[in-house]
């Protein structure tokens, strides 16, 4: 069965980096679509930042593209989103989420299945203050 375990969660100012970690388990790892999500109190689930299982391709959404990013070891089993100059704005519980992919070579299509097919992990709390 899958397993996905975040961490590198934390109380932070603005400004500076943090870098969080999926450890993954149960599955193909090299195969999977995978991702993080992330939900501010009050909103729904969005998606942060993803890679293609089909190529490899790595999206970002808009409010993330310069700042964080999103990378693999292969080795180890580990997803990360290093994430710099944080702002208020990204105060959410983050989630890693992988699933089988379906073909997909956009981002909304990637996100689309993820969010119908994925599994999950527990979360990690990134708070940012001002």
């Amino acid at each position: 069965e899958v397993q996905l375990v975040e961490s590198g969660g934390g109380l932070v100012q603005t400004g500076v980096s943090l870098t969080l970690s999926c450890e993954a388990s149960g599955f193909p790892f090299d195969d999977y679509d995978m991702g993080w999500f992330r939900q501010a109190p009050g909103k729904e689930r969005e998606g942060v930042s993803c890679i293609a299982g089909s190529d490899g391709r790595k999206f970002y959404a808009d409010a993330v593209k310069d700042r964080f990013t999103i990378s693999i070891d292969r080795a180890k089993k580990i997803l990360y989103l290093f994430m710099s100059s944080l702002e208020a704005e990204d105060t959410a519980v983050y989630y890693c989420a992988v699933a089988p992919p379906r073909g997909g070579k956009s981002w909304v299509q990637l996100v689309r299945n993820l969010l119908d097919f994925g599994s999950w992990g527990h979360g990690t709390q990134v708070t940012v203050s001002s």
